[in-house]
C-alpha cells in the first residue's frame, strides 16, 4: 500500500512538472536538442552527449520561455482555447519527430568522426541512454533556475515593504545574482580547485617504482646537480629520466652522438618564479648546456607536463647535442591553470626565457647554441608570451615550435587572421612563408625548399583540436575552419549551429585529449618530426634517415 501511494506522489509530481513547462521553451528547447546530437570535431560517449544535450535544450528551453514572456509583454495576439490545445498538440509531436529523426542518425554521425581518425566504430550511439541522462541534465538545470527566480521574488517581496515593487524586483534580482555568484564561485568552484590543487600537488610528489635517481653528475636531480631528487615532482622526474640516451640515438641514426641534456626546476625548487628560472639557468650552466649546438626553452603544460614525442624527436635528430630546460608554475591541469592562474604560467614562463636569453645573448654569437621555444597548449600559449618580439629584434632567437596552440594564443590568432587569400584557416600560409609556417598531419602547407628567414616559427596543430579552433564569436557566427575545403579530420556532416555550436566545442576542448594519437590534441612524434626538421634544420639526414627515423619513432609512441 505504501509503495502505491509513493508512487502515486511520484506520478503527482512529475505531472506538475510536465504542466509547468513552456509550450514554447520546449519547441526552441527540442531545437537545441538535435541540434546538439550533429558532430563536431570530437567523438562523443554516449555519457558526454547526453549531458551535452539536456544543457543544450535548457538553454533552448530558457530562451523559449524569455521568447514567450517577450510576446505576452508586448501584448501580441495569441491562440486561445480549443485552438491553442490543437496548436500545442502538434507542435509537440512535430518536436518528438525531430527529436527521434536526429537521435537515429546519431550514430552515423560519430562514426564519421571515428574514421576520420581511424577509430572503431560504433554500433550504436545509445540513443535511449543519450535521451534518459538528457532529460536528467535539463531537469536538474531547470530546477535550479527555478531556485534562482524563487529567491529573487522572496528578496523582491521582502523589499516591497520599502519601496516600489519595479525597484525591489531589480533588487532582487541584483541580489540574487550576487548570492548565487558568490555561493558557486566563492564556495563550489574555490573549494573543487582547492582540493584539486591538493590533489595534484600530493599526486605530483609521489615516487614511481622505476624511477631511480640519476647518477651521472650532467643529470638533474643527480648528487652533484643544484636541484635536489626529491624536490623535481612526478612530472620533472619522469622528464629528466626518460628519453633516448646516447646508445638509443647512436643505434638508431648509426652515428656518433651525445648525452642529451635535460634541466628541469619544479615548483618546490623556489618561492617565486624568478628563484626557480635562476636555478634553472644555474642548473644549465652547470652540466654544459650552452655548450650544445641546439638549445631549447620549453614551457611546460598546466601540471608541468612536457610531451615525450616533441623533446625525445628533437634530440634524436641533433643526434644528442642538445639542452632544454623547463620550469614548472602549476599542479593543476591546462584547462584548470587557463582558468584560475593564466598569468602565473605566463611570469614563469617569462622568467625562465629572461634567465636563459640574458645569458645567451653575452656569449659570443659564434660559440653560442642555437636557441628555440618550444611549448604545447598552455605551454604554447605562455611560451609565445615568455618574450616581447621587439625586445630580440637586435638579438633574435632562431625560432620556435608551438604545438596545439590554444585560442587565445595572440601570435597565432593575428598571423591566422593576416592569412593569405585562398589559405584554410585551419592550416594557413602567412605571406611569404619566411618567418611563420603551419602545419598538421601532412605537413608544411609550402614547399620544403621555400627560404626561411633570420627567425623560423611553426604552428604544429589539427583541425580536429578544439583547443585550437573553439572562439566564443562562434556563438553567433559560423567559423572560418569549417568552410571549405575541410581539414582531413574533420567530418564532413559538421554544421554551424548558433549557440549550440559553441556549447559542442567546449565539450570537445575537455575531451580533446582522448583521441587517438595525431588528432585532436594529442601530437604524434611522426608529425613533430616534420616540423622539428623544419625549424632547426639539422645537418647531415637524408630522406632515407628521415623515413627510418620517423617509423621508429611510431614504434617508440604507438
Amino acid at each position: 500500500m505504501l509503495t502505491f501511494v509513493k508512487r502515486q506522489i511520484l506520478i503527482g509530481v512529475i505531472l506538475r512538472f510536465l504542466r509547468s513547462l513552456s509550450a514554447g521553451g520546449v519547441v526552441l528547447g527540442t531545437i537545441f536538442f538535435a541540434a546538439s546530437l550533429t558532430p563536431t570535431l570530437i567523438p562523443r560517449t554516449y555519457l558526454i552527449q547526453g549531458a551535452l544535450s539536456g544543457a543544450c535544450f535548457a538553454v533552448g528551453y530558457a530562451m523559449g520561455v524569455g521568447w514567450r514572456w517577450l510576446w505576452r509583454y508586448m501584448q501580441l495576439p495569441e491562440p486561445r482555447g480549443r485552438m491553442e490545445w490543437w496548436l500545442k498538440a502538434v507542435v509537440l509531436g512535430l518536436c518528438l519527430v525531430l527529436a527521434v529523426a536526429f537521435l537515429w542518425k546519431t550514430t552515423e554521425w560519430q562514426n564519421s568522426i571515428r574514421v576520420l581518425m581511424e577509430m572503431e566504430p560504433v554500433g550504436s550511439a545509445h540513443p535511449i541512454e543519450v535521451s534518459l541522462i538528457a532529460v536528467l541534465a535539463f531537469v536538474a538545470l531547470v530546477l535550479l533556475a527555478r531556485l534562482f527566480l524563487l529567491v529573487i521574488g522572496l528578496i523582491s517581496k521582502g523589499a516591497d515593504r520599502l519601496m516600489p515593487p519595479r525597484v525591489s524586483r531589480v533588487i532582487g534580482f541584483t541580489v540574487g545574482i550576487v548570492l548565487f555568484w558568490s555561493i558557486a564561485n566563492g564556495l563550489l568552484v574555490r573549494y573543487a580547485l582547492h582540493l584539486a590543487d591538493s590533489s595534484f600537488a600530493a599526486f605530483d610528489a609521489l615516487f614511481e617504482a622505476d624511477q631511480d635517481r640519476p647518477t651521472s653528475p650532467l643529470q638533474t636531480g643527480s648528487a652533484a646537480s643544484l636541484l635536489a631528487w626529491e624536490e623535481l615532482g612526478r612530472t620533472g622526474r619522469r622528464f629528466v629520466s626518460s628519453g633516448p640516451d646516447v646508445g638509443d640515438i647512436e643505434t638508431v641514426t648509426g652515428k656518433p652522438a651525445l648525452e642529451p641534456i635535460r634541466v628541469y626546476a619544479s615548483l618546490r625548487a623556489g618561492d617565486t618564479a624568478g628563484e626557480r628560472a635562476k636555478l634553472a639557468l644555474d642548473e644549465l650552466k652547470r652540466v654544459g648546456g650552452f655548450e650544445r649546438s641546439v638549445l631549447v626553452v620549453i614551457t611546460p603544460t598546466g601540471t608541468g607536463w612536457v610531451d615525450p614525442a616533441a623533446i625525445d624527436t628533437a634530440e634524436y635528430l641533433h643526434r644528442g647535442d642538445i639542452a632544454s630546460v623547463a620550469l614548472q608554475y602549476s599542479y593543476l591541469s591546462s584547462p584548470l591553470s587557463l582558468l584560475v592562474e593564466p598569468d602565473y604560467g605566463m611570469e614563469a614562463a617569462q622568467a625562465l626565457f629572461a634567465e636563459v636569453y640574458g645569458y645567451w645573448t653575452s656569449l659570443p654569437r659564434e660559440h653560442r647554441p642555437k636557441l628555440y621555444l618550444h611549448g604545447l597548449s598552455l605551454g604554447a600559449l605562455n611560451s609565445e608570451r615568455s618574450t616581447d618580439v621587439f625586445e630580440i629584434l637586435g638579438d633574435p632567437i632562431d625560432g620556435a615550435l608551438w604545438s596545439g596552440p590554444p585560442f587565445a594564443s595572440r601570435i597565432w590568432r593575428q598571423v591566422t587572421q593576416a592569412r593569405n587569400p585562398g589559405s584554410p584557416a585551419w592550416l594557413p600560409e602567412f605571406r611569404d612563408g619566411a618567418t611563420f609556417r603551419f602545419m598538421n598531419q601532412n605537413g608544411p602547407t609550402v614547399p620544403a625548399q621555400t627560404p626561411w628567414g633570420r627567425m623560423r616559427i611553426v604552428y604544429l596543430q589539427y583541425a580536429s583540436d578544439a583547443i585550437t579552433f573553439f572562439d566564443y564569436r562562434d556563438l553567433y557566427r559560423r567559423p572560418d575552419w569549417m568552410n571549405a575545403p575541410r581539414g582531413p579530420d574533420v567530418s564532413e556532416h559538421l554544421q554551424w549551429f548558433p549557440i549550440v555550436t559553441m556549447l559542442q566545442l567546449a565539450v570537445d576542448m575537455a575531451v580533446a585529449n582522448g583521441t587517438p594519437m595525431g588528432y585532436g590534441h594529442v601530437f604524434a612524434p611522426e608529425h613533430y618530426l616534420k616540423a622539428w626538421l623544419a625549424v632547426t634544420d639539422p645537418p647531415g639526414w637524408t630522406p632515407e634517415d628521415i623515413d627510418r627515423l620517423a617509423q621508429h619513432l611510431a614504434r617508440r609512441n604507438p
